[in-house]
């Protein structure tokens, strides 16, 4: 690596530790720590929501999905961008008016244990426990990822490279909590914007489209095809990515997070605007990498990198030092959200309420943040041991939220008449399914034919989304309705969100 793309990547971390220094004095209570007081801008919780969702999925995942299958990898983003939509339009503006009624709420299990009025705890518990299986091992597949990248670009150790990835995501989680995490995630938007909208340009100055798409219809035109090799249950389950959406609990909390409900609309604006470019611009890289690596390929299992081939091509080594900090960005951004997510699942949802609910705020952002430091070490601890199955598993972490959390948001902000119960019998079946879905359907659809291989084939987000709606719809419809308060809350959110201020 030249000095200048060294220097240039050391300057973006030095801000990323300034950044979480800065919000580590203004930190005060739990809120402060998990949601940032609920102060936070449209513009900052539209970006942080959308870096904290992609990944290094988006600048890393989709290229390669794109480069290494055609065009057809397109009905992914475009289940994405119509799941996010709704995500904003539906479940946004209602979540953070509720959660403020409800007791102000700050995690999703708070929310929903003040929503049904649960003084049980058994829901959120629950809520916590789920939130702590699924983002431990997706926790650790960032830094996997993330290690990786330190190892190829400044070849070091691949332990050593795994430790500085840690410590760096660790930082700044643990010194500012949700503010700091925003603000960078604001930046590393911006950073993961800005490299692919400048990658595409600068690959149709060398190489014009109509030019690239001869010289990949002469390598395998079936790569321009929408429909290769892609029937009805493959665009469904590509598509039904979208529904995974409103189950997020680190995208989620940037709903709870906003200053006012007012500023969703703008923020809704400036989050798709941001999503539909950054996509359009990872295709595109995916599909015109096809050409431009056309004399040197990349072998099978090499396909992610595909941006940072391209990278070394296109750029100046200063310009290279900041693509490279965007990729790193992309996994940095996720992986702190859900370090947050699970510090406030063990400090806000099982400390508080179950080993000393008469906790000072200062004690609470102290047990958050060696929350931090316990999800990191048990993440880091999988990390070192990497295996596909942990990859594998990020896959269905996705579902799992999407099918354990994703109903039962939707009903709990549209359904008065919803139950604790309901609640809880959908979480359940949502995590079940799923975790039954990816162990025994890939077998089931490998070894059958006809109707039963395209069922078996499906993404396990479609079963497990309408088993657990319909379990919510079921068990609320037989059991005991809410309480007359349960009711008047829901009402006070509906008069709220409909009030024009």
């Amino acid at each position: 690596m030249s000095t200048s793309t060294l220097i240039t990547f050391g300057l973006y971390l030095v801000t990323l530790l300034g950044i979480g220094l800065y919000f580590y004095r203004k930190t005060e209570t739990l809120s402060d720590y998990i949601l940032g007081g609920r102060t936070l801008g449209s513009g900052v919780t539209a970006l942080s929501a959308g870096a904290s969702d992609m990944s290094g999925w988006l600048l890393m995942g989709l290229p390669g999905a794109v480069y290494a299958y055609g065009i057809n990898q397109i009905w992914l983003a475009i289940g994405l961008i119509l799941g996010s939509l709704v995500n904003w339009t539906l479940v946004a503006k209602r979540l953070r008016v509720y959660s403020e009624i409800a007791q102000n709420a700050i995690t999703i299990p708070d929310y929903l244990e003040y929503r049904f009025r649960e003084n049980g705890h058994i829901l959120r518990a629950l809520s916590a426990l789920v939130i702590l299986l699924f983002f431990a091992i997706y926790t650790s597949s960032g830094l996997v990822a993330g290690a990786t990248l330190f190892e190829t670009t400044f070849e070091l150790d691949r332990n050593i490279a795994l430790i500085t990835g840690t410590l760096i995501i660790v930082s700044y989680t643990f010194l500012g909590g949700y503010a700091a995490v925003s603000w960078t995630d604001f930046f590393q938007g911006l950073l993961m914007l800005g490299a692919l909208v400048a990658a595409p340009l600068l690959l149709l100055g060398d190489l014009p489209f109509n030019k690239a798409t001869e010289v990949i219809r002469d390598i395998d035109p079936t790569r321009l095809q929408l429909f290769h090799n892609m029937g009805w249950a493959g665009i469904l389950s590509l598509m039904a990515w979208g529904l995974g959406y409103m189950g997020q609990p680190h995208i989620l909390a940037r709903f709870m997070g906003i200053r006012s409900a007012t500023l969703i609309p703008r923020a809704t604006g400036i989050a798709m605007t941001w999503m539909i470019l950054s996509l359009a611009g990872a295709v595109f890289v995916g599909l015109m990498g096809i050409a431009a690596l056309a004399q040197s390929p990349l072998p099978d299992g090499q396909q992610e990198s595909v941006f940072l081939e391209l990278t070394s091509l296109l750029f100046h080594p200063w310009m290279a030092g900041i693509l490279l900090a965007a990729i790193l960005s992309a996994v940095m951004s996720t992986v702190d959200s859900q370090l947050l997510v699970c510090s406030s699942a063990i400090a806000e949802d099982l400390y508080k309420p179950f080993f000393n609910p008469g906790a000072s705020q200062r004690e609470l952002v102290l047990i958050s943040r060696s929350a931090v430091l316990l999800v990191a070490v048990i993440a880091f601890v999988i990390a070192l041991q990497p295996d596909n199955l942990i990859l594998d598993l990020v896959a269905y972490a996705w579902a799992g939220f999407g099918a354990s959390f994703g109903p039962v948001i939707l009903f709990s902000l549209f359904w008065r008449d919803m139950t604790a119960k309901s609640a809880a019998a959908g979480i359940l079946t949502g995590a079940i399914t799923i975790l039954l879905w990816e162990s025994f359907a890939p077998t089931i659809a490998s070894s059958s034919t006809g109707w039963i291989a395209n069922i078996a084939s499906l993404y396990s987000m479609i079963p497990g989304f309408l088993l657990s709606s319909a379990t919510v719809w079921l068990t609320g419809k037989t059991g005991a309705p809410p309480t007359e308060e349960v009711i008047l809350q829901h009402e006070r959110m509906v008069q709220a969100c409909e009030s024009p201020k």
